[in-house]
């Protein structure tokens, strides 16, 4: 009985250790994310592949542009008022023991048309309409729509996606400049209204550091931060499956990564201009 016992537990698998699960899950992780990232770009190749193919859908492209842009226009401004009124009026406070409350209009214009002002417009637009995106995509998937497109000869990618995807791309950069004019406007209230800094002085010494360089950096920013926002929301609520806790799943998934690229891509295009 002892020797059939002892084979036993010699035959059983030893059980892997806390450390080996652990390293299992990370690579599960990480070969995950690869592949998924893999799909994205393989959507992306096809998105412009059939971007540049007859017909061209003018009538969905400029739904998709109002949608995008117009829609987005009052949350951007009413957060870059403000975001531009906190920054001047925290910045204000810093110059002010230096007696150097004149350089609060350049380092905020600086500051948001380099930074805030793409970050927090593809932020907005990822909220507003990324999320609006996803989730009719998803229900699309799930109501067999799609395949009803495809049924009917209909390139699913060339009619839902490309439009999506060029309204991000081409909106994103314009909401960032409005962005930059209700910042610096927000910070110019701020400072003239209430830190005693003359209009003259805040107008000259932001027109004196403030280069085009910096704004088309911002512009170029958005367009990549828009881009990969669009993508990323359509490529997860054009693959959403599991009915509707899977479209709401696809949207929380897709919130997180457009938040993610947004940060990464930030860092990744700022080295890369300078």
């Amino acid at each position: 009985m002892a020797s059939e016992n002892a084979q036993n537990a010699e035959q059983q698998p030893a059980q892997p250790s806390l450390l080996t699960q652990s390293i299992e899950g990370v690579g599960r992780g990480a070969i995950s994310a690869v592949e998924e990232l893999g799909h994205l770009a393989t959507l992306g190749v096809e998105v412009v592949r059939w971007g540049v193919r007859r017909p061209y859908r003018w009538q969905n492209l400029f739904f998709q542009l109002d949608f995008v842009g117009v829609g987005s226009v009052f949350i951007v401004l009413l957060t870059g008022l403000f975001t531009g009124m906190v920054f001047a009026h925290q910045s204000s406070r810093a110059f002010e023991m230096f007696d150097a409350q004149s350089l609060v209009g350049p380092t905020v214009a600086l500051t948001l048309t380099r930074e805030l002002a793409p970050v927090f417009s593809a932020l907005m637009v990822t909220m507003r309409a990324g999320s609006a995106m996803c989730t009719e995509l998803g229900t699309m998937r799930v109501t067999e729509q799609v395949d009803a497109l495809e049924t009917m000869a209909v390139n699913p990618i060339q009619y839902l996606l490309v439009p999506r995807v060029l309204a991000g791309l081409l909106m994103v950069p314009l909401l960032t400049l409005l962005f930059d004019t209700s910042g610096i406007f927000g910070a110019y209230i701020v400072s003239v209204g209430t830190q005693g800094v003359s209009a003259g002085t805040f107008i000259s010494r932001t027109q004196q550091w403030l280069d085009p360089i910096d704004v088309y950096e911002g512009l170029i920013k958005g367009a990549v931060f828009g881009l990969a926002v669009a993508l990323v929301c359509c490529f997860k609520g054009f693959n959403a499956t599991g009915g509707a806790k899977g479209v709401g799943q696809a949207t929380t998934e897709a919130m997180v990564s457009s938040a993610l690229s947004i940060f990464i891509l930030d860092f990744i295009v700022g080295v890369l201009l300078h």
